[in-house]
Formats: structure tokens, sequence, C-alpha cells
């Protein structure tokens, strides 16, 4: 008889090595900032996040006295003083801190925020990766992440609290996989079923037809909205917004073609 030939141990979790070192990261940078004193690791949050009235003050034209009438105005009482004091700190300076755009998507406030962000990184990145190769996967994650952060600052330009978490970025992982995840599987040159991630991508038409497609988004954006609200995120109540998603979504959704290495479906052709 001849030997048995020896197994071959399959790893648990068989990730691209660019969503491991990603995830490792995004926990790493997590862990870290639990060695820091309080004091420091809330000037770190304040330097790295997105804070909309800071980019209002520097790049759109809000005089700072106009900020601190509205939170005299808008704010419940108790609050004022506190809000006041935080919007003296963060706009002391003026300073824009553009690179806070792409800065805050390493920062989470809690672990069960980071875990999450982390469990939803690995599922829609992974496809991402391997379909488009490490670069266009920070390519596409980056851009979501930027868009998210430019689409909250616009639609909440006097907030003068922080904005952190990743949830931008895998919001834009998660509509790129979308072009291709739901498509009808074809076979492969080499006789076999395509996998989900070398599938042709699909048209927008036919994403908005698929009910698959808007049953897997409903439920993503309506857990997302959940955990926006009952999660806590560290200082000041800091939180990830449904703006932020919206953002990442929409930039994801947009810049996925571009970077896309594979054809697209090819139209039907009637005779």
């Amino acid at each position: 008889m001849s030997p048995q030939p020896p197994r071959v141990r399959e790893p648990i979790f068989n990730l691209p090595t660019v969503i491991t070192l990603s995830l490792l990261t995004l926990v790493g940078i997590h862990a870290v900032r639990l060695l820091l004193s309080d004091e420091s690791d809330f000037a770190l949050i304040i330097d790295w996040s997105v804070i909309p009235v800071r980019w209002s003050v520097a790049f759109g034209g809000i005089q700072v006295e106009e900020v601190m009438k509205s939170l005299r105005e808008g704010v419940p009482e108790d609050t004022v003083a506190p809000m006041t004091a935080l919007a003296q700190y963060v706009l002391e300076g003026e300073e824009g801190r553009p690179w806070t755009a792409l800065s805050y998507a390493f920062l989470h406030g809690s672990w069960a925020h980071v875990l999450i962000n982390s469990v939803w990184l690995a599922a829609f990145g992974t496809p991402i990766a391997r379909r488009c190769g490490a670069g266009r996967f920070l390519v596409l994650s980056a851009g979501a992440a930027i868009g998210g952060a430019i689409l909250y600052a616009v639609m909440n330009p006097l907030q003068v609290l922080p904005m952190i978490g990743a949830s931008g970025a895998v919001s834009g992982l998660m509509a790129g996989a979308s072009w291709f995840m739901f498509a009808p599987a074809s076979w492969h040159w080499e006789g076999r079923l395509t996998q989900p991630h070398e599938r042709p991508r699909e048209t927008l038409g036919h994403m908005v037809r698929n009910r698959q497609v808007l049953i897997f988004l409903g439920i993503w954006f309506a857990a997302n909205y959940v955990f926006a609200f009952v999660q806590p995120l560290g200082i000041t109540d800091a939180s990830i917004a449904w703006e932020a998603h919206l953002g990442g979504f929409l930039t994801g959704l947009a810049l996925f073609p571009l970077i896309d290495p594979l054809p697209a479906r090819s139209k039907r052709i009637s005779a």
C-alpha cells in the first residue's frame, strides 16, 4: 500500500494579508490608546477625529463667533458651558487639519465598536482584496472614509463633537462588493463555478432590481443605524453617524467601477 499523503492544515481564518494587517492595525491602535492617560487620549481624539466645525471655520468661511452663538442658542442650558469650552479648545488656532478626513477611521470609542467594524471589514474587504489586490483595496477604503467624512461635515457644519470609526470605509467596501457578490454564478475557464469575487460586475440597473441586494443593504443600514445610537463611542458621546455611512457607501459605489480590474457583465444582445 502506498503511504497516505500528509494532511494539509487549512488556516481557520483564510484572509488576504492586507485584510489581516488592517484588522491588526485597528485593534492595535485601540489597545495602545488604553495605555494613555485620559488627558492624552482626549487630545489624541481631538487632534485626529473629524470635527465638522473645525473645517467650517478653516475652509467654509464660518466665523468663530457664529459657532459660539449657535451653541448658546441650540444646546440645553446645562451643557452650554462644556460645549463652548470644547469649541474653544477645538478651534484654537483655527487649523483645518484636513488629514482627519482619513485618520478618524483608525479610531474607535470602545472594544465593541472596533470589533464590530473589524468583523464587517473582514466580511466585505476580503472579496474586494481578492478581486482587486491590496493597492486597490486601500484606495477604495481611503476614498470611502474620506467621502463619509466630507458628507458628515457638510450635513453637520456646526458640530463640535468628534466623529470616529471605520464604518464609513466599511460602507464603501460593502458598496463595492455589492457590484458582484450577488451576480449569478457562471462557469470559470478552469471548469468550475466562479467564486463571488470572480464574477463580472453587475450593472446598476441589475443591482436595483435584485431583491437579494436590496434586502442585504436594508439590513446593513438598519443595523448600523442602531449601533450609532445604542453604543457608547468614547468621549462626549463621539459617534460614527449615518451621514458618514451614506457618504462612504456612495463613494464606494461610484469608485469601485473605476478600479475594478475585471470587465463588467456584457449586455445581452437580442436577435
